[in-house]
């Protein structure tokens, strides 16, 4: 199987070559070989590669900085995922793409479905449905797994930030009031792996469709690095606050739980509950 990766830099993009080594013969590209903002790149990388899979974690993730890069944003974001899609399709190719939770407004406290209405608040939500729309539009084989709060031991993510601060202050202050699942790049792209092994990229029928791919259970910011500093110290003294008084450039979406049943019940998968991802990812970090 040869599965074309983009994004192999990114936090879930490292952890998917990995993953996907055993799969077949991965070609991972990063911004340097594909730059995901030109589409004449995308379908001659597409092209020489004639891949059965893709798989694209390439993406801007600047969440704060795309209210004021919105186009660029939605060229990597909203416009490049279409563009993959009409390539996979003319391949009879798999395409896998990664979502997040911020499509969702965060109104409410129950955990989203993949059939809730999507209302992003922010330019990074809105590039992001723009892409899971521009991949339906197309039609093909595909997958788009939605995720939140993505941590790895590399990268920027509030995980490292955490570890950081603890090292430079005797405090910090974390708000307590926007709630979803931290998830472990490694568990997603070890899921992902799974999930192209269970759709055999060979079969004639369709594949297509939204799923939910997080960690079990929920926690706030304040709770994921209560979590943290449990297991990694020094333990710098925590002060939960609002949103209000961490204002920031984009809106957050308070309430980023995301129902993962039907990846359940469609594929048996469940991934561990947070407080797993976060014991593993330190350990391997060499904080654990």
């Amino acid at each position: 199987m040869r599965i074309l990766l983009t994004g192999r830099n990114g936090q879930v993009g490292w952890e998917l070559e990995r993953s996907l080594a055993p799969l077949g013969e991965v070609i991972a590209t990063d911004r340097a070989t594909l730059d995901l903002a030109d589409p004449d790149a995308i379908r001659r990388v597409v092209r020489e590669a004639k891949p059965e899979v893709i798989v694209n974690a390439g993406a801007y993730t600047a969440v704060d900085k795309a209210e004021s890069e919105p186009e660029l944003a939605m060229r990597v974001n909203g416009a490049a995922p279409g563009i993959l899609a009409e390539e996979a399709k003319r391949l009879g190719a798999l395409l896998v793409h990664y979502s997040t939770d911020y499509v969702f407004d965060g109104s409410g406290e129950r955990p989203y479905t993949e059939d809730d209405a999507p209302h992003p608040i922010n330019a990074y939500g809105r590039s992001k449905l723009a892409g899971e729309r521009a991949i339906a539009a197309v039609g093909g084989r595909w997958l788009v797994l939605r995720t939140s709060w993505v941590y790895a031991a590399r990268g920027r993510n509030f995980l490292l930030t955490m570890l950081k601060l603890a090292r430079e202050r005797e405090s910090v202050r974390v708000v307590d009031d926007q709630f979803g699942a931290p998830t472990w790049a490694r568990n997603i792209a070890d899921a992902t792996g799974y999930l192209i092994a269970a759709v055999k990229p060979g079969r004639t029928e369709a594949v297509n469709g939204v799923l939910h791919l997080c960690a079990r259970g929920e926690a706030n910011w304040f709770g994921f690095a209560q979590a943290i500093f449990e297991s990694a110290p020094p333990v710098p003294r925590i002060e939960p606050i609002a949103t209000s008084e961490y204002p920031t450039a984009a809106a957050r979406p308070r309430n980023s739980r995301l129902s993962t049943r039907r990846l359940h019940e469609r594929f048996g998968l469940a991934l561990p509950p947070w407080q797993v991802g976060v014991r593993l990812c330190l350990a391997d970090h060499g904080q654990g």
